[in-house]
């Protein structure tokens, strides 16, 4: 499974994708404003990090018309720009035409199966369940992306299943045994994941005896 950076901050960006943590970045409009920069500069840094990877970056309107304009504008800023459009109907319309022109889309904000079966028929690349948003409404997030990857492998669906508001390690842990394709998550869960207080006891007992070594 791969591991993506939800986040907007070039520095932790640069972070994570220096340890090999990460191999792609999504962002949303909610991420984006946290950094009080132009969008059009942020994303430009994005994409000059991430050459080998995707971005996504999400549209603004609401109708059909305005979210294909916006998104043949952000496809032409990279070739390795995902345009995210949310899962409501005109933005079927719009990933329906989008991906008939061989841009590549993400359908987000899913929170049923059945929307993510739509998307897939509209010619979506990827479908992004709000795991994390669904447990916070006290309903499963876990259980919707385990349904999708069922029905997906079931009707042979090549979309991929790239999960959404992940929260903590446990859900990192679940989504991969399950076999969805992508997780995507803020910096601190890769640091959760990344640090144990077993290993760090460990290497700091290495060095206590290496001490004792006769030098």
């Amino acid at each position: 499974m791969k591991i993506f950076l939800d986040s907007a901050n070039i520095n932790d960006i640069k972070k994570f994708y220096s340890m090999g943590a990460i191999s792609g970045v999504t962002t949303n409009p909610s991420i984006i404003s946290r950094e009080n920069r132009k969008f059009e500069d942020i994303l430009n840094d994005i994409t000059l990090i991430m050459v080998d990877g995707p971005v996504f970056a999400e549209v603004l309107a609401l109708d059909a018309d305005g979210m294909i304009e916006e998104g043949r504008a952000l496809a032409k800023k990279s070739p390795n720009i995902v345009v995210k459009i949310p899962a409501i109907p005109e933005g079927l319309k719009a990933v329906k035409t989008l991906a008939a022109e061989g841009i590549t889309v993400c359908v987000t904000v899913v929170y049923s199966a059945t929307q993510a079966i739509l998307a897939a028929n509209a010619g979506a690349s990827y479908v992004a369940p709000f795991v994390g948003r669904l447990d916070d409404i006290g309903e499963n997030g876990l259980n919707l992306a385990a349904d999708i990857r069922e029905i997906f492998d079931a009707q042979g669906i090549t979309t991929k299943i790239i999960a959404a508001s992940v929260r903590h390690p446990v859900h990192v842990t679940e989504l991969a045994r399950m076999g969805v394709d992508v997780a995507t998550m803020p910096g601190k869960v890769i640091d959760q994941m990344a640090t144990n207080p077993n290993t760090q006891r460990a290497v700091e007992g290495f060095l206590k005896d290496w001490e004792k070594v006769p030098k």
